[in-house]
């Protein structure tokens, strides 16, 4: 009798290891899956591709953006679509942007990741343009695909002079 409780206990422990190192595994997968599109997002933005941008997030009016420019927040994908298009009319250089201090984590269905992002470009007077800002983006897994559902954009703020710090180093 020993001899089986000691059996089914071995079983039981050997089968909870094998599926934390399943989860384990999977929530890497998920991260590596994540920073991939983050970057994506990344590339699609620098060469101003928009529909591979709008690509990353949730297509629908459910999308809730937070940004550093007013109006600062923005409801659904067609009102996040028009900003970047926005956006892109008052930086028509070649824009580059990099991805700094990356981090995700998630549970397998939801995920949330912050980062800095460095860009530099040039604006419609032709003038050079460089900002850094802080990025937080919320994601859902649907249907297999990962998407942003919520995304959080803002500057450090210079509290002497209440101006956005848009060159600020992490």
């Amino acid at each position: 009798m020993k001899t089986l409780r000691f059996w089914v206990a071995s079983m039981m422990l050997g089968t909870t290891l094998l599926g934390l190192a399943v989860v384990a595994h999977a929530k890497t997968d998920d991260q590596a899956a994540i920073k991939k599109l983050l970057n994506d997002l990344g590339a699609a933005f620098a060469a101003k591709d928009i529909d591979r941008i709008m690509s990353f997030y949730v297509p629908d009016e459910s999308l809730f953006v937070f940004d550093s420019i007013p109006p600062r927040q923005y409801v659904g994908a067609k009102a996040w679509r028009k900003d970047c298009e926005g956006f892109f009319a008052q930086y028509p250089g070649p824009n580059k942007l990099e991805v700094s201090d990356l981090n995700v984590t998630t549970d397998g269905q939801l995920a949330f990741a912050h980062y800095v992002v460095h860009m530099t470009g040039a604006a419609k007077d032709g003038s050079k343009a460089e900002m850094t800002f802080r990025l937080t983006d919320c994601l859902k897994k649907i249907k297999g695909k990962w998407l942003i559902v919520h995304e959080h954009g803002s500057f450090p703020v210079d509290l002497a002079t209440g101006k956005a710090d848009l060159l600020s180093k992490p």
